[in-house]
């Protein structure tokens, strides 16, 4: 049903988890896709037309990527997915947050995520389409992971703020998944943590990637073309917030 044939889409952390499905099933649905990752490379699986080597939380970092994304995609986006991201995993009290805990945390999953998008917005096409990636934790905070919280807040304000400024050319929207199988979750998981977070979720069950990027996928497509702005919830019933 979602047909995407001759769009052209960008996807930051898409060497592995959430980035990596999106890219797979954006590609499946017919997408030209460029993947960014750092540390990663993607399979060869995902089907994607480039893959981009670099740090997107410097601003020439940022550009470089967005303009090696460009060149492989012809030279203008429909869609951009902004994933990528770090969440440190040790519990850290804010009066014990280090200098360079803050600064790595802001730049990966705030800086990043102006960077690119002040690369990238330029070359959106009419009709485009923006998503972001934010958190439950950017919705009602998360304890002892502060850096984290402030930059997924930070995120959806980003989203709310380009969804009005971009309304007549560009949809802009913003994804907020709760727990997810990923590597990035793999220490609150071990000993048996996995099964005491599942039981706070209604769902009772942690999210595949694929749960997310589905979403992803929809926000993508004609089937959203009424909505910009919204913070869709993918965490299983933890936050029901609009």
């Amino acid at each position: 049903m979602i047909d995407l044939r001759g769009k052209r889409a960008f996807v930051t952390g898409g060497g592995r988890g959430i980035g990596r499905a999106a890219a797979v099933m954006l590609a499946r649905a017919g997408a030209k896709v460029a993947v960014g990752y750092r540390s990663r490379k993607p399979a060869a699986e995902t089907h994607v037309a480039a893959a981009v080597r670099a740090d997107l939380g410097t601003p020439t970092g940022a550009t470089k990527a967005v303009a090696e994304a460009l060149r492989a995609l012809a030279g203008s986006l429909d869609i951009l997915v902004i994933n990528h991201g770090v969440w440190p995993a040790d519990d850290v009290p804010v009066a014990k947050l280090s200098d360079e805990q803050w600064e790595s945390t802001r730049r990966a999953n705030l800086d990043a995520v102006i960077y690119v998008c002040r690369a990238a917005i330029p070359h959106i096409t009419e009709g485009g389409t923006i998503v972001l990636v934010s958190s439950t934790a950017g919705q009602r905070g998360e304890a002892f992971h502060t850096d984290y919280a402030a930059t997924k807040g930070a995120v959806i304000s980003i989203t709310k703020s380009l969804a009005v400024e971009l309304a007549r050319k560009i949809a802009v929207y913003c994804v907020a998944p709760g727990w997810v199988d990923t590597e990035m979750s793999a220490k609150p998981y071990a000993g048996g943590g996995r099964a005491a977070i599942e039981q706070t979720i209604p769902l009772r069950r942690v999210a595949s990637a694929e749960d997310v990027a589905g979403p992803i996928l929809f926000l993508c497509s004609p089937l959203a073309r009424h909505m910009t702005g919204e913070i869709l919830n993918v965490n299983g019933g933890s936050v029901l917030c609009g």
